[in-house]
């Protein structure tokens, strides 16, 4: 599989990528050595996200609601 790799060098030293065919797929590293090997985990980790089918929720064929009323005391006294 190839990727375009855009790569950046930073103001302070070191280097920073980004992976414009996959949206938010970006790393850095010190050296150039260390940008590779942390693009490669990065692509890796932006590639393997699992996505699940959403399932449907369960149809109701009834439903039972029952409530509690609470009354405060006071509660009118304090407006």
């Amino acid at each position: 599989m190839k990727v375009k790799v855009v790569i950046h060098e930073t103001e302070e030293g070191g280097f920073w990528a980004e992976v414009p065919a996959i949206p938010g797929c970006a790393t850095q590293g010190e050296t150039f050595e260390d940008l590779l090997a942390n693009l490669y985990e990065a692509v890796e980790g932006c590639l393997s996200v699992e996505v699940e089918t959403p399932k449907k929720p369960p149809r109701i064929e009834s439903l039972r609601l029952s409530y509690e009323a609470v009354v405060r005391q006071g509660a009118r006294e304090n407006r």
